[in-house]
């Protein structure tokens, strides 16, 4: 039986995810300073979209990453984590740093994927700011 719609018992019903101890630990450290719902703003600086469809995964109500205390916002002048994915390109620079900027005291910057991280499939492109090392 397959376990792409989340957890289910021998008889193929649905069983409720649980929040495992290292995530809590992780979430209670990250989010001391905020006091409340982890606000997230999402910057797509441009990569192959493998990123995004996991992102949206999250968000569906199979998963509700908002019972995990944590919400979409649609500005970053309301963020407290700003989830950078893809590559970025010469034409996001300015966009990406305006977000960064725009976001309040204290923020944290997660960047996603492997074209967030190195580039990935474009490592080597010339469009893409700041060469992957």
């Amino acid at each position: 039986m397959s376990t792409l719609l989340g957890p289910r018992d021998e008889n193929g019903i649905p069983v409720p995810m649980t929040v495992d101890e290292s995530i809590a630990s992780m979430k209670a450290s990250l989010l001391k300073k905020i006091k409340r719902s982890a606000y997230v703003y999402r910057v797509d600086c441009g990569g192959c979209n493998g990123c995004e469809i996991e992102i949206f995964a999250t968000l569906s109500p199979l998963f509700d990453a908002e019972r995990f205390g944590i919400k979409v916002v649609p500005s970053p002048r309301h963020a407290d984590i700003l989830l950078f994915t893809g590559a970025v390109t010469r034409a996001m620079r300015s966009p990406a740093l305006r977000a960064w900027q725009s976001a309040p005291d204290p923020k944290i910057c997660i960047s996603y994927g492997a074209c967030g991280n190195s580039g990935g499939i474009f490592h080597d492109l010339y469009c893409v700011w700041g060469r992957y090392r």
